[in-house]
């Protein structure tokens, strides 16, 4: 069981730093892009929308890592 339980925290921190490169990526591209007065907008507006996703899947699985405590 407790094998399971360290396999699976480990699984789900090399994800989170997956999530982390790719989110910061795509923040580098987003100001890039942003810096372009010819930019288009509806690009940008999907790549924001997937930085927000990305950014909801870490904090998803930052909040899966808190052990929970009795009261």
């Amino acid at each position: 069981m407790s094998d399971k339980v360290d396999k699976e925290s480990f699984d789900k921190l090399a994800r989170l730093k997956e999530l982390r490169v790719k989110h910061q990526k795509l923040n580098a591209e987003i100001d890039s892009i942003s810096s372009n007065p010819e930019t288009d907008q509806l690009n940008l507006r999907r790549l924001k929308i997937r930085r927000l996703l990305l950014k909801d899947m870490i904090s998803s699985i930052e909040s899966s890592l808190i052990p929970d405590l009795d009261a």
